[in-house]
C-alpha cells in the first residue's frame, strides 16, 4: 500500500516562501525530485507578487526545454496566493528531476507550496 507523507519543497528554508531570483533559464531552485525511481512527488505550488505590476512567472518543470517543460503564469500585482502547479507528479529517478522558477523581473515573486510524496 502507498504511503503519503508532506514535505516541504527542497529549496525552501524551513517550510518558507522561495523569492525568485532568476530571470532567466536556469531559474531558482524550488524542489529537486526523489532519486528512487518507486517514488512520485505531488507538487503543489502557489505564487504571490509583491511588486506594483503584473509579473511573468515561468516554471522549469522537470527540465528547461521550451515549451515542453515550461509552465507560464502572468501573477498579478499585489493580490494574494495564485495556485501555479496543483498536484503535478515528478517521479523518482536516479538523477533527480528539478523544478525552477525564473521571473521576468528579479526579487519579486515568491513561490510557496508543498509536496506530497507517494511511496
Amino acid at each position: 500500500m502507498a504511503t503519503f507523507s508532506k514535505q516541504v519543497l527542497s529549496g525552501s528554508t524551513d517550510g518558507k516562501g522561495i523569492l525568485v531570483a532568476a530571470t532567466a533559464t536556469a531559474g531558482t531552485l524550488i524542489h529537486t525530485g526523489s532519486s528512487t525511481a518507486s517514488v512520485l512527488d505531488e507538487v503543489w505550488l502557489y505564487a504571490v507578487n509583491t511588486s506594483a505590476s503584473a509579473v511573468k512567472l515561468t516554471i522549469e518543470y522537470g527540465g528547461v526545454a521550451s515549451p515542453a517543460d515550461h509552465i507560464e503564469f502572468s501573477v498579478p500585482a499585489e493580490a494574494g496566493l495564485y495556485l501555479i502547479v496543483s498536484g503535478l507528479l515528478i517521479k523518482g529517478n536516479a538523477t533527480p528531476l528539478v523544478v525552477r522558477a525564473f521571473a521576468a523581473t528579479t526579487n519579486v515573486v515568491v513561490v510557496h507550496g508543498y509536496v506530497n510524496r507517494i511511496s
